[in-house]
């Protein structure tokens, strides 16, 4: 037992080391904007994300809005007491989103896994480019799409508004990027 102890505590930087994805290769493509790192990488008809960020809270990103937050796809997530959680939420006003069951969609989220250790909170999923949920957004493969990130300021939970943010234009095939705000 204690073995088991010292093994993860000596992995567990391994584990939140961007680009470590639990059980499969490394991401393609990385983009790092000052704390928050986003890793992806594209396989079939699905898109596998990394998220990582210098918080205690949630990290998130939003997919293609029509306006500032209206129309987006938002995966956000967090880790308490190890577990983490990861909600599938729509942006139904310019400044507000909501989780996509709560307004008749469904949660288009796979793989889930998250960790947090020495102030830093990751979370590791994997969505669909198109649903077919009118509560998602597609996302194009060799297209810009605008990706929104953030993160929150350390609280555990979703209710927190972001410490953090950016809004990128983002070739997800190529990996080219420009920071727009």
């Amino acid at each position: 037992m204690i073995l088991r102890g010292l093994i993860f505590f000596f992995f567990l930087p391994v584990l939140l080391t961007p680009g470590f994805v639990q059980g499969q290769e490394e991401f393609d493509h990385m983009i790092k904007v000052e704390t928050l790192t986003f890793e992806w990488r594209l396989a079939g008809e699905s898109l596998h994300v990394m998220l990582s960020a210098k918080t205690k809270g949630w990290v998130g990103i939003g997919f293609n809005p029509s306006k500032e937050m209206k129309d987006g796809n938002f995966i956000l997530g967090y880790v308490k007491k190890g577990k983490v959680t990861i909600s599938d939420h729509f942006g139904f006003t310019a400044r507000q989103h909501k989780s996509d069951t709560k307004l008749g969609g469904k949660k288009n989220v796979s793989d889930a896994w998250g960790a947090e250790e020495g102030g830093r909170t990751a979370i590791r999923f994997t969505i669909p480019l198109n649903s077919g949920d009118d509560k998602d957004r597609e996302i194009f493969i060799n297209k810009d799409n605008l990706v929104l990130l953030a993160h929150g300021a350390g609280r555990d939970s979703l209710k927190g508004k972001h410490k953090f943010k950016t809004v990128l234009k983002v070739n997800l095939q190529t990996g080219v990027y420009e920071k727009l705000k």
